[in-house]
């Protein structure tokens, strides 16, 4: 037994056939995201939400990580992923999968969610030419008052060049034919005089056609919804059809030979070179500006649309065959998150979860420093609120015993309580200092803008560091007591963004432990004065230290298994393809260490390979809230260490980003953290597990309790708020009567 455990630690482990490649591991988990549309056993409006969240996560896919392949392309880029995949292999590969993944899309679409929501919910997506005369005339109107005034038709010829077609925009391309006139004179003929573009026909002939393009209008509403008699169907048109028919009012002078909606999408990934920029901020201000006429990197256009019509796309985008999907229903389906918004449909959404329920430890209007000082507080949001961590800051900001608050930023809420916080307690006279991350993806122009009010306000600002993201979640507010002064911290696993936090599953730990207060003060000093602490008490960081210790963790157990003593790890995170990690856990596996992973989305180790992922499992949980937690636990021999962090086992997330994993410690808060890891290992309604082929499948059910633990933690959350209110409204305070006065 001894000699195999030997033969299979020395095992080569960077074998490229042990491992799946990172971009195909995403699209599996944006197929599982899509398996939740597929489900029947789903309220319908959910199913509907799900298929639009798989819409906007493959744009955001092909904006960064389909152009970062492209891009390694056109540089002639060669060397092998750890999968073994070259760059231009990884693109073939992943076109290829999009494809059939876009097909699933829309047949999960036309299929599945259109009949169902005439069937079941009574309402309709229709064409124009499906409508009866009344509603004709109602889309005739609305047309004539709300959208023609704010449309832009561009006609494409010698004198108007192709426009410029803006990422993401849903357009209305067109073909026109100048209509016989009969002979027109004067200035008419001499505004019309420009040549004509000659449109190459399939057929190989050419035909004097013009080209015209209309951009449909984000301002507008997407969907229209027409008016219905009380028991009729509702019905909806969407904004595109209704350009699409009355493309002929915005030529007047042409035949419209036909008409189809189109949409690109571009590379949209930032490429800064930090060090040659002087100012970084004013930098990504001008490549915020640029991302809009990036590379063009995928065509969208509707299925049956004029061959013509889409060799003048093609040409014009210079799209590549695999790059054009044709696509058998609307464009763009993320507007199926507006349908989810009408009125009217509550029956057929979700109402099983219960709303984020009141922190225990800070009961509502108490104070979060009181509270804090009684013991450590962990929080699992968003089955727990997350108003405690706005009025953390809040609180801060107008107590006159704070002296100082420090905290990163990653991404905020559009209209944050927290940044107003800040800007308050700078104005209150309050040492304030704010890292905001300024390249945190799509979120960069918000960010510039809440960076420069703090600006305003007083606060220090840091934008960052060259050539890292600060992704950490980290507070600290310094505090002025009776003995001395106090170092409160609050860490977290999620952003500081109230909005996503009613979304999102996080957890974050109240401290005010002077181990904690002396290493968060150490994080901040390191982040604004580059001023790197010799030892740190509890908290460990990257990208200088957090790899090395979560290898020295993998490792240790893998020696204690060897010693014959209990060796099992458990961690959930959103992914995991770092090598380094991943041949730990496979020597670890292969000692004879119990793994447990728990994955939301990408994960590109394999799992039951003979002699090395034996020992390994992966589960993924989609589900109604957004798994985001990162909780790590190893048994180290029956002296058992918990840990969260921000940070997942991704190379980008432990070499290139400020991140921070920080120990759970008390007992009681060990417990929960352990109980939410038990509790989706026991998932069997929303988990999916990897097969040796690295394709996913449910959980078989036979023989076992149905547990959806998302469901168990808002019902748990729920429980444990309503006995924190009982109690605190049946305990009474005896006072004895004060004896007469003489």
């Amino acid at each position: 037994m001894k000699a195999e455990k030997e033969v299979s630690v020395a095992a080569d482990y960077s074998n490229p056939a042990y491992y799946i490649n990172r971009e195909l591991s995403w699209l599996q988990f944006n197929q599982r995201v899509l398996s939740e549309a597929r489900r029947k056993d789903e309220r319908l409006f959910e199913r509907l939400k799900f298929l639009s969240i798989t819409s906007s996560n493959l744009d955001e896919f092909f904006m960064v990580r389909v152009a970062s392949l492209k891009d390694q392309v056109n540089a002639g880029y060669m060397k092998p992923d750890i999968a073994g995949m070259t760059a231009a292999q990884q693109l073939q590969a992943v076109l290829s999968a999009t494809h059939d993944f876009v097909e699933m899309q829309y047949s999960t679409y036309n299929r599945m969610i259109v009949p169902g929501l005439s069937k079941e919910a009574k309402l309709e997506v229709r064409a124009y030419d499906e409508l009866a005369p009344d509603e004709k005339a109602f889309v005739d109107d609305y047309f004539a008052e709300e959208v023609y005034p704010v449309l832009t038709p561009m006609a494409v010829d010698s004198s108007r060049p192709f426009p410029l077609i803006r990422n993401k925009t849903l357009n209305i391309g067109a073909l026109l034919r100048r209509k016989e006139t009969g002979g027109v004179v004067g200035a008419r003929s001499i505004l019309f005089r420009a040549k004509k573009t000659k449109i190459k026909t399939a057929g190989n002939m050419d035909e004097s056609l013009d080209f015209a393009v209309v951009q449909v209008p984000s301002g507008l509403p997407r969907i229209t919804v027409l008016p219905a008699k009380e028991g009729e169907p509702t019905r909806i048109i969407l904004l595109e059809e209704i350009i699409r028919h009355s493309m002929a009012k915005l030529f007047l002078n042409y035949d419209v030979v036909c008409a189809s909606p189109f949409r690109l999408m571009r590379n949209a990934d930032l490429s800064i070179d930090e060090d040659e920029a002087e100012d970084l901020l004013v930098e990504i201000e001008k490549q915020l500006k640029r991302r809009q006429w990036g590379q063009a990197i995928r065509l969208e256009v509707e299925s049956g649309s004029d061959e013509r019509l889409v060799a003048v796309l093609v040409k014009e985008m210079s799209v590549q065959d695999n790059e054009i999907f044709n696509i058998d229903g609307p464009l763009d389906l993320t507007f199926l998150m507006k349908m989810y918004g009408l009125e009217g449909f509550d029956d057929f959404k979700e109402h099983r979860y219960a709303p984020p329920q009141d922190v225990p430890e800070i009961p509502a209007g108490a104070s979060v420093f009181d509270a804090i000082r009684k013991g450590d507080i962990f929080m699992h949001h968003p089955y727990e609120s997350f108003q405690p961590v706005v009025n953390f800051v809040s609180q801060a900001a107008v107590d006159p015993n704070v002296l100082a608050i420090k905290q990163t930023l990653y991404r905020v809420s559009g209209n944050s309580p927290i940044i107003m916080a800040l800007a308050k307690a700078a104005e209150n006279g309050k040492q304030v200092m704010v890292l905001v991350e300024l390249k945190a993806r799509f979120d960069e122009e918000h960010n510039i803008g809440w960076a420069k009010m703090l600006e305003k306000a007083g606060c220090h600002v840091i934008y960052g560091l060259v050539g890292l993201k600060t992704h950490s979640k980290i507070t600290l507010v310094v505090r002025r007591e009776d003995d001395g002064i106090r170092r409160y911290v609050h860490l977290a696993t999620g952003n500081y963004n109230d909005s996503t936090a009613k979304l999102y599953t996080d957890v974050g730990m109240f401290t005010c432990r002077e181990a904690y207060g002396e290493d968060a003060t150490a994080v901040f000093n390191m982040l604004s004065g580059y001023a790197e602490p010799k030892t740190w008490n509890r908290l460990t960081l990257a990208p200088l230290w957090l790899k090395d210790r979560l290898l020295y963790l993998i490792g240790r157990e893998a020696e204690h298994a060897k010693a014959g003593e209990t060796a099992h790890i458990i961690a959930k995170m959103n992914s995991v393809c770092d090598p380094d990690v991943i041949e730990a856990l496979y020597a670890a596996s292969a000692a004879g260490v119990k793994i447990e992973l728990i994955v939301r989305g990408i994960c590109s180790l394999r799992v039951g390979i003979p002699g090395v992922s034996e020992n390994i499992t992966v589960r993924s949980i989609v589900g109604y809230f957004l798994e985001h937690s990162r909780i790590f636990y190893f048994e180290n021999g029956g002296r058992s260490e918990l840990y969260a962090s921000s940070a997942d086992w991704m190379p980008r997330n432990l070499d290139r980003r400020i991140e921070i994993m920080f120990p759970l410690e008390d007992e009681d808060i060990r417990q929960k953290a352990m109980h939410i890891l038990t509790t989706e290992l026991e998932d069997t309604e929303q988990a999916q597990v990897m097969n040796k082929d690295g394709t996913y499948e449910r959980v078989d059910r036979r023989g076992k309790d149905i547990v959806n633990s998302q469901l168990q933690f808002g019902r748990e959350a729920a429980k444990t708020a309503e006995t924190a209110r009982e109690a605190k409204t049946n305990t009474r305070v005896f006072t004895p009567e004060k004896p007469p006065e003489a």
